[in-house]
């Protein structure tokens, strides 16, 4: 099973947007993808309707160390999607990892439980520093960044995610690495001028760094992703082609070929899926 975080210490950037509709793609695509809400503000738990509510969500399943799939578990209206939702909304769960002794080890410790069941697991986190963070990101093989193209996204990105990954270097003495960082350009329009000088210097700033890069695909600022979340699906569904009006690949185009850079082994899969309707 891999692991992914969609990480940012920067709100507003569209985790939670791609965390679903990379989860919806790779789930057409027939493999099991499980999303986990670590965010205190829901937005992916209610992002696609449920089929199958469980019974606790998130905060059970860590604070009590559950280890019975079926009790934390809801199932999407997606076939092959399923979700732990967020259920914490008073932060209880960051107070109790803060004071435990495994706390930031947690979520890594109980991925056994889940492994035999899901290809990928899909984590949404908090846009802010917090144990949570640290916890998803010590579970995760590889760390997905969404940036937009302004300069203090820029900033931030340095202030706030690259340093909270250089603190976690420590745990490499456990066996526990942090992942690699891989940045994702999103909701970019690129007529800016100003978007293309700062994309042009986010690439050259980590051509030659270890574990960090840019990735190739940019996710375009589209009005399809808006109306995906307003229907509950995933984007692909809704945009299968790119209109005659519009440069930028349509959100299937898009999904696609960024699931498959994220994901090669997977690429025949991913290359198949198509859309359900247009707009």
């Amino acid at each position: 099973m891999r692991v992914i975080s969609v990480v940012s210490t920067k709100g507003g950037v569209g985790k939670t947007t791609i965390a679903a509709n990379l989860g919806g793609l790779l789930a057409d695509a027939g493999l099991r993808v499980l999303l986990l809400d670590l965010d205190s503000q829901p937005t992916l738990s209610s992002y696609y309707a449920l089929s199958q509510k469980a019974d606790v969500g998130a905060y059970e399943f860590i604070a009590l160390n559950l280890t019975t799939p079926a009790q934390f578990i809801s199932k999407t209206v997606i076939v092959g999607l399923d979700l732990i939702l967020s259920n914490d909304d008073q932060g209880r769960l960051s107070s109790l990892l803060l004071h435990a002794p495994d706390g930031r080890l947690r979520l890594r410790n109980l991925l056994y439980t889940l492994r035999p069941h899901y290809d990928l697991l899909l984590i949404d986190t908090q846009g802010a520093r917090s144990v949570l963070l640290e916890m998803a990101l010590l579970a995760s093989d590889l760390a997905l960044s969404p940036i937009t193209p302004e300069m203090l996204a820029a900033r931030e990105l340095r202030r706030g995610t690259l340093k909270l990954l250089s603190e976690l270097e420590p745990f490499s003495h456990l066996g526990v690495s942090p992942p690699a960082l891989r940045l994702l350009l999103n909701q970019v329009n690129a007529n800016r001028v100003d978007s293309r000088m700062i994309i042009r210097g986010l690439r050259e700033s980590f051509a030659k760094v270890n574990n960090i890069s840019v990735l190739d695909n940019i996710v375009p600022d589209r009005v399809a992703y808006l109306n995906a979340a307003s229907l509950g699906l995933p984007a692909h569904r809704i945009e299968k082609r790119r209109s005659h009006q519009k440069r930028s690949p349509s959100a299937r185009q898009t999904m696609q070929s960024l699931a498959i850079e994220l994901f090669p082994e997977w690429r025949e899969a991913i290359s198949r899926v198509n859309g359900c309707a247009e707009i």
